[in-house]
């Protein structure tokens, strides 16, 4: 009976090629990734005052688009929504005064009949435009 100890040699493993794996791996994430650089655009956000603005001594004239997508000039319905249209009723509203114009849009108008009634506005020199909101508690 042989109670000497036989000489055994301990495993090895080889990290040589774990690490080549694991240096090829970090060297493709490396390169394939993309960096968003989502701080580099600088935006301005406009702020608005919580205080009314005082008007003149003239009213503002108010355009009016209908959920329909038609128009009102101060609650004077139009017979068409054709620009020329919008164009002959503002000018005989306004007349040769551009004050303060004022869109109130239904929720419901098509977003092209709003921008419109901008486009007119804009043309025949309105230079301070308003659009009408209600706040959430007060919505009908």
């Amino acid at each position: 009976m042989n109670l000497r100890p036989r000489h055994r040699e301990d495993p090895e493993i080889n990290l040589i090629s774990l690490i080549d794996v694991l240096l090829v791996l970090l060297i493709f994430f490396m390169v394939s990734t993309t960096f968003q650089q989502e701080g580099r655009v600088k935006v301005q956000l406009p702020q608005a005052s919580q205080l009314p603005q005082p008007r003149g001594s003239k009213e503002p004239v108010v355009i009016t688009v209908t959920a329909a997508g038609t128009y009102r000039v101060n609650e004077h319905e139009l017979i068409n929504t054709s620009p020329d249209t919008l164009r002959a009723a503002l000018l005989k509203e306004a007349g040769p005064d551009r004050g303060p114009i004022t869109i109130r849009a239904d929720a419901r108008s098509t977003h092209q009949a709003v921008v419109t009634a901008m486009d007119v506005a804009g043309k025949l020199g309105f230079a301070q435009l308003n659009i009408a909101t209600v706040h959430e508690g007060s919505a009908p």
